[in-house]
C-alpha cells in the first residue's frame, strides 16, 4: 500500500466514447498498439504518483481486466451512472478519506500527458500549497475549450466555457485541459457542495474551482502543459492524429 502522505491520482475512465465507432470503453481504444489508458498510468508512475484510483463505468470489467497485469497500487471505484466529471470523482470519496497528500485528477483518455508536466505541477504545489492548482496550456487556436480568466493582478478568477465566453474572453489563449491537483480535504469539501443545476443536469469538476475561490481558498493555474498535451481524443480522426503524433515522438 502506498504512503497516504504521498500524492495520489484519480483517473477518469468511465466513459463509452460514443464517437469512437467502437464498442470498447474509450480508454481501451488503442494508440501505438496499446490501450490509451496505459500511457496515462505510465506518466503518473514516472512522476512518482504510485497510488492510482481508476473510476470505471461503461464495460468496467473490461477495463479492470486490461489493467490487471500492471504493477503498482491500483484501485477501482465504480461510477454506475455517468453524471459528470464531478460525480465521477465523488465516487472516489471513500478511497480518498484517508489520503493526506494531494490528489491529482486526470482523464484516462489523455495518452499524451507528460510526466515532466505532472512533476512541475507537484513541485509548484509543494511550494505554494493552494487548495487547487490547475495545469493549463497556452493554445493558439483555443476554439471549443474552457478559458482561464484572471483578474487585473493576474490571479486565477475562473474557468469560462467557450459557449459561455464573451467575445473578449474568447481571445484568451490559456485553456483548461482537465488536469487538477487538489489539497485533498479541499477536494472532498468542494465535491460535497457541487450542484447539478445546469442544462446537462451533471456535476462538473470545474465547479470545484469556483466553490473553493468563493470560500476564500487559494486556487492557482499555471501554464506548464506541453503543446502535445492539447491533443484530445473525441473521435476516430483525433485518435488517428494522436497515434501518428505519438509514433513520431518515439512512443
Amino acid at each position: 500500500m502506498s504512503n497516504r502522505n504521498e500524492p495520489c491520482a484519480v483517473v477518469l475512465a468511465a466513459g463509452k466514447g460514443t464517437r469512437m465507432k467502437s464498442n470498447l470503453p474509450k480508454v481501451l481504444c488503442p494508440v501505438v498498439d496499446r490501450a490509451m489508458i496505459h500511457f496515462v498510468l505510465d506518466a503518473l508512475e514516472k512522476a512518482g504518483i504510485r497510488r492510482q484510483i481508476i473510476v470505471v463505468g461503461y464495460e468496467a470489467d473490461a477495463v479492470k481486466k486490461e489493467l490487471a497485469g500492471r504493477e503498482g497500487d491500483i484501485e477501482f471505484v465504480l461510477q454506475e451512472e455517468q453524471l459528470g466529471t464531478g460525480h465521477a470523482v465523488q465516487m472516489a470519496h471513500s478511497a480518498l478519506k484517508s489520503q493526506v497528500g494531494p490528489t491529482i485528477v486526470v482523464a484516462g483518455d489523455s495518452p499524451l500527458i507528460q510526466p515532466t508536466s505532472l512533476k512541475k505541477l507537484l513541485d509548484h504545489f509543494a511550494e505554494t500549497r493552494p487548495a487547487l492548482l490547475l495545469g493549463t496550456l497556452e493554445k493558439s487556436n483555443p476554439e471549443g475549450l474552457g478559458r482561464i480568466v484572471r483578474d487585473g493582478a493576474g490571479a486565477f478568477w475562473g474557468i469560462v466555457e467557450h459557449k459561455d465566453a464573451t467575445d473578449e474572453q474568447r481571445k484568451i489563449c490559456e485553456v483548461n485541459m482537465s488536469t487538477y491537483l487538489f489539497h485533498t480535504p479541499d477536494l472532498l469539501d468542494s465535491l460535497s457542495k457541487l450542484s447539478n443545476n445546469n442544462t446537462q443536469s451533471e456535476y462538473y469538476l470545474t465547479d470545484c474551482a469556483k466553490l473553493l475561490r468563493e470560500a476564500g481558498r487559494v486556487v492557482e493555474a499555471i501554464a506548464v502543459l506541453e503543446p502535445c498535451e492539447s491533443l484530445s481524443i473525441n473521435n476516430t480522426d483525433e485518435l488517428k492524429l494522436v497515434d501518428e503524433t505519438m509514433r513520431s515522438m518515439g512512443y
